[in-house]
């Protein structure tokens, strides 16, 4: 990673769209209003890596973290993330929840724990990655901010 990483606001939604399904994660359900909170690093037209949030007064839903697999191992997941979650803090989030199929370890050496889905919210559970983008079998994370 370079020295100094260049982070953006509100990525282009056609160039999330196609990172994520690039990866194989959900991208049906975002719409320009997502992106008012999506970071990314990269070019407007071809993003290394991003990460959005949903905020929801003092929860957030963290959604897509997602690196590239040309710009993996270089730093860019860890920070996204702990942007996103200064972010966050910024804007009085308390705590930030996630779904996860295949990173449960890597958030977990961040500070997020599982926890059963039906703790959940009521406002996260209403969302289209809890109630039908995300396998019931993801891991629900959280982490107090």
């Amino acid at each position: 990673m370079s020295d100094v990483l260049m982070i953006r606001e509100r990525p282009p939604r056609l160039s999330v769209v196609a990172l994520l399904e690039a990866e194989g994660l959900p991208a049906s359900d975002l719409t320009e209003a997502h992106l008012e909170h999506f970071f990314f690093t990269g070019s407007d037209g071809a993003p290394s890596a991003l990460v959005g949030l949903e905020i929801y007064d003092e929860a957030a839903l963290l959604r897509s973290l997602v690196v590239s697999a040309a710009a993996r191992t270089q730093g860019l997941g860890s920070a996204l993330l702990l942007h996103a979650e200064e972010y966050a803090a910024v804007h009085r989030v308390r705590s930030l929840y996630l779904l996860t199929t295949t990173a449960e370890a890597y958030f977990g050496h961040r500070g997020y724990r599982r926890i059963d889905r039906s703790q959940a919210p009521p406002f996260i559970q209403s969302t289209r990655e809890f109630a039908s983008l995300c396998p019931s079998s993801s891991a629900f994370m959280i982490k107090r901010l």
